[in-house]
């Protein structure tokens, strides 16, 4: 279902701008807009209000805003937090449309009204503490700093949440801009409603955003698929970090998991690329815009003329997980037959050949443009902007002959300089006109590549629908915080079907002994406590019980050594497991990653799970598919699929079931259930045969801010 934002029109295409803030006598942020509106040529009616100036740079004023003239389009408001609010409730009255804050500081009661008026307002209210917009395309400047010279119009819509950060990618692309919007502390308006209007807008094919926070990822996810729907690329920043809960010093799961997981996972979902730096966002951006080739794939190409320039890019390649094409016999040949000495293999060194032509090096690269494994050609070419007369002129044949090749190619190709300097515009203008992108640094080009080829690839399959049990187990919120009583996780985890290990709790050493006829041996013995997350960390766990003497003796011996270790802990009894014998231990658990639901990790298991640090990561709700293909990125994966015969090849779909249903679990429960760690699961060899031994359960302590999917 399409969601439904603010409508940002009157924003970015005002037909009129009321200026609150403006100075007669001084330069403020409201004089700031005036002027760029001035320069821009803007052909709207520009309104300064002031209750006694006649006029502020050169236009006639309004003396009050109630004096506005009907259906004013926006207004920008450039005036101190503490009037801000009755300004709005003005503007509002007076029957303008939208309004622009830039104003900041404000105290945690103003922001509460604020955004209590905001919310029940008709007008789109964009910031506070932003830096406005800029419409390049329709000349609409509502913008209160210097616009840099360089920027230009085109077809790169910027979006940030940080108005540096705006600045610095007007300053340093290269390329045109359609449209740059700095978000500040979005109490009303957000990115995603641009990104939104953006989808519809035919003067932008390419949107980068930077961003702090999402916090509505359901919107969001909402507005990049209308973007990927009418075939517009978005690439994504993500900046600072992001809280995943304080449960990581009682669960492995959350001692395992990053703060930058949960946004790794919800771009991946999302079919998002990402970008970890401006110049990589730069790159990735004018990549987009600039290459208008079918995108089939990721499989890279390197060429240059260095041998050691091809082979750095190689390792970096390597580094970012950008495949490099392995290309035919037959591609190799025609190199070869080309450039006599050449390797013919991924990458070509050029300068391999030490007597080569201009034409040489054009047949052996059509031929790897010829080539079907190679999705995307990188060209490496020293193009700086402080190139000599003399080396620009000795480049320029070779660089009109990629120019040529980048025409003819129905594949994408990209020039890359290897240094991150600016690039020489005659270089620019020469590829440019074959759609060739020229970017700047290695890395950074190979990013934009790397995320070229992720617009290929279809949209990820939807997550399984959630059901939102709120009601459900009330026990919960009876429960202290800290680590739940184990009936409880037991209970929980057989209402979503994970099935336990045949076990008994006892509450005495005696009943131990008796409990143990029921389960048999060999069985595990483990200490009972809600004062101990980590029973083997203590002497809590013991393997391999053979008998009831030896049950006797094991019962003594752990008395003692957690009474050692943990002398005031509580202790509630033993439980007793039946132990399997031939398995393989893994570990699946979550953490609940505000805003978006919950995260699920899966791996090798065992008392060395954060040293092993086996791990595969995914947003919960998952299929069984997709639980699978998690499950298959580890190396307990691979030990399950027989790696070098050390253990039989091994049923994945038993364990597999267990991640997803723990998954649906996470993402019902995750606003109550902060984090929860199975670990051992077992995983009998060659069946696939699963079984939890150990569970540990933790309140959330932020019930209610975890909301990823409810309207």
């Amino acid at each position: 279902m399409m969601l439904r934002g603010r409508d940002v029109e009157a924003l970015l295409r005002p037909r009129s701008v009321a200026v609150i803030g403006a100075s007669a006598t001084r330069r403020t942020q409201g004089n700031g807009v005036i002027r760029n509106l001035q320069e821009a040529e803007y052909s709207g009616r520009i309104l300064p209000v002031h209750p006694t100036a006649a006029a502020v740079d050169g236009l006639d004023t309004v003396s009050a805003i109630d004096r506005l003239p009907a259906e004013v389009d926006t207004a920008i408001v450039a005036i101190p937090a503490p009037g801000v609010a009755d300004v709005l409730q003005d503007l509002e009255r007076a029957g303008v449309r939208s309004a622009i804050v830039f104003s900041n500081g404000f105290s945690p009661a103003e922001a509460a009204a604020w955004r209590r008026f905001a919310a029940a307002s008709a007008m789109a209210i964009h910031g506070p503490n932003c830096m406005g917009l800029i419409n390049f395309t329709d000349g609409v400047r509502l913008y209160p700093s210097t616009v840099t010279d360089k920027a230009r119009p085109g077809r790169i819509a910027l979006i940030a949440q940080s108005g540096s950060a705006a600045i610095s990618l007007m300053n340093s692309t290269a390329a045109g801009l359609s449209k740059v919007i700095t978000m500040g502390s979005e109490f009303q308006v957000t990115a995603p409603d641009y990104m939104r209007w953006f989808a519809e807008d035919e003067a932008t094919a390419v949107v980068g955003i930077v961003l702090e926070s999402i916090r509505d990822p359901r919107s969001f996810a909402d507005a990049a698929e209308r973007l990927r729907a009418a075939g517009k690329a978005l690439v994504a920043l993500k900046v600072g970090k992001s809280e995943v809960g304080a449960l990581a010093v009682l669960a492995h799961t959350g001692a395992m998991i990053s703060p930058s997981d949960a946004y790794d996972c919800f771009f991946e979902r999302c079919g998002i690329p990402t970008v970890r730096d401006y110049d990589e966002l730069i790159a990735s951006v004018e990549c987009f815009a600039a290459s208008t080739r079918a995108v089939r794939g990721a499989r890279v190409g390197i060429v240059g003329i260095s041998g050691g320039e091809t082979a750095l890019a190689s390792d970096v390649a390597a580094e970012l997980g950008v495949p490099v094409a392995s290309w035919s016999a037959a591609t190799q040949d025609r190199i070869r037959a080309s450039l006599p000495g050449a390797s013919g293999l991924n990458p070509l060194d050029l300068g391999a050949t030490v007597h080569h032509s201009v034409e040489q090096d054009d047949a052996a690269i059509a031929a790897i443009l010829d080539d079907a494994a190679v999705d995307a050609l990188l060209v490496i070419q020293d193009a700086q902007a402080t190139l000599t007369p003399t080396m620009l002129n000795n480049y320029t044949p070779r660089i009109e002959a990629y120019a040529r090749l980048g025409a003819a190619t129905d594949k994408p190709m990209v020039l890359v300089s290897p240094t991150a300097e600016n690039t020489h515009p005659r270089v620019i203008e020469v590829m440019s006109a074959a759609s060739v992108p020229v970017l700047r640094g290695l890395r950074p080009g190979l990013v934009a590549l790397r995320n070229l080829g992720l617009l290929g690839r279809p949209p990820a399959a939807p997550a399984p629908a959630q059901s939102f049990r709120d009601d459900a187990f009330p026990e919960l919120d009876a429960a202290v915080a800290g680590a739940l009583p184990a009936e409880l996780c037991t209970h929980i985890l057989a209402d979503y079907g994970i099935p336990f290990v045949r076990s008994a709790i006892a509450p005495s050493a005696a009943a131990a002994i008796a409990a143990a006829a029921e389960i048999g041996f060999p069985l595990v013995l483990k200490i009972v406590s809600p004062d101990i997350a980590h029973r083997s960390d203590v002497g809590g766990v013991e393997r391999g019980i053979g008998s009831a003497e030896a049950l006797r003796v094991a019962l003594d011996r752990m008395t003692r050594a957690v009474g050692a270790a943990v002398p005031h802990a509580r202790i509630d009894g033993f439980e007793l497991q039946e132990e399997l014998i031939d398995h393989v231990e893994a570990m699946a658990g979550f953490i609940a990653a505000p805003p978006f639901g919950a995260l699920v990790t899966v791996g090798t298991g065992g008392t060395l799970v954060e040293l092993e640090a086996d791990r595969a990561i995914g947003l919960a709700p998952l299929s069984l598919e997709q639980a699978a293909d998690m499950i298959g990125r580890t190396r307990l994966g691979a030990r399950l699929r027989g790696y070098r015969n050390l253990i039989p090849r091994t049923e994945l779909a038993e364990f597999a079931g267990l991640v997803s249903r723990l998954s649906e679990l996470a993402a019902d429960l995750c606003d109550r259930i902060g984090a929860c760690d199975l670990n051992p699961v077992l995983i009998r060899k060659g069946s696939g045969e699963t079984r939890v031994v150990d569970a540990l359960m933790v309140r959330s302590e932020t019930r209610g801010t975890v909301d990823p999917g409810r309207s």
